[in-house]
């Protein structure tokens, strides 16, 4: 069974204790300190949007003037594709769009993906509530096809993980380093293969709610570093009856010296690793890590 499905709807709800909003702040932050990107004045466009232009008067110069004019509005037009283009920030693998929803609501231009129809709809959901101008793609990352570069990549809560083949993962951050913009910059997280192995690996997580309870079992497979989640929900549907269904999900840990080397050779400079955590240096028991790399090789034209 596709993960994803019926657990999407309840995603949110299990998912309550997520710190989006420190996420969001730490994003904000890297992306000032090392990124091409920068929030829009979403207020400035919207008073902006009430002034109807005003009608243009005859033009009477020189033909060499009416080209010069011509030449100047065409470098101006390309200048304004570039700044769109290097302030759109894109959420890999955004799920139901809580961190999407939150970035926009910082001024940047989103663009949110993920391979699971049922996340996205819920998503739209809250675009439709919240009234952003959101673009949602329904797309797995290992063939990530955009209509132009981007200033920034994203993706969090371990998204990357499900990615269990080291070559599809050197595609992936091929692809985002493709269309990251001049200078670009891609943050990531991940779940350590030290998380899976000795914290999360074979043991069994168990929550009961008032109108939602789950099982969350784990198997780890050391040989491979693929850690098994069999998750069972039960979800109330009236006062005395439960809905069951199940879903299992499939992710592989990671060591940080596979995540440099995967980085560099999709052709990113890599510029900060940290533990997610603590926000300081990564150690050997670090369990999330994330990291800022910077796309090289482009030149503006």
């Amino acid at each position: 069974m596709d993960a994803y499905q019926d657990f999407a709807y309840v995603y949110d709800e299990l998912m309550d204790n997520t710190p989006y909003e420190e996420w969001c702040d730490r994003i904000e932050a890297l992306i000032a300190k090392y990124g091409v990107s920068e929030p829009v004045d979403r207020t400035r466009d919207s008073m902006m949007e009430d002034f109807a232009p005003a009608e243009l008067e005859d033009l009477t110069g020189e033909q060499d003037e009416e080209e010069m004019d011509e030449r100047e509005s065409g470098d101006e037009d390309q200048l304004n594709i570039l700044d769109s283009e290097k302030n759109l920030v894109v959420d890999l693998g955004c799920g139901t769009g809580t961190l999407t929803e939150l970035l926009y609501q910082k001024g940047y231009d989103m663009i949110g993906i993920d391979n699971a129809e049922e996340m996205l709809n819920i998503a739209m959901e809250k675009r439709a509530e919240s009234g952003s101008q959101i673009l949602y793609l329904l797309q797995d990352m290992r063939e990530l096809e955009l209509y132009s570069t981007v200033g920034t990549v994203v993706s969090v809560c371990d998204s990357v993980n499900y990615i269990l083949e080291e070559e599809e993962l050197l595609e992936t951050f091929s692809l985002v380093n493709n269309y990251l913009y001049p200078g670009g910059i891609f943050i990531f997280d991940f779940n350590t293969e030290y998380k899976y192995r000795e914290i999360i690996g074979d043991s069994t997580i168990a929550e009961n709610r008032e109108d939602c309870s789950f099982i969350w079992e784990n198997y780890y497979d050391p040989d491979s570093c693929i850690n098994e989640y069999d998750l069972t929900v039960f979800v109330q549907e009236e006062e005395d009856i439960f809905r069951r269904f199940t879903e299992t999900h499939y992710q592989r840990g990671y060591t940080t010296g596979e995540m440099k080397r995967l980085v560099e050779q999709a052709g990113m400079t890599l510029l900060e690793m940290k533990d997610a955590d603590t926000g300081g240096e990564v150690r050997a028991e670090s369990q999330r890590v994330y990291i800022v790399a910077r796309e090289k090789g482009k030149t503006l034209q």
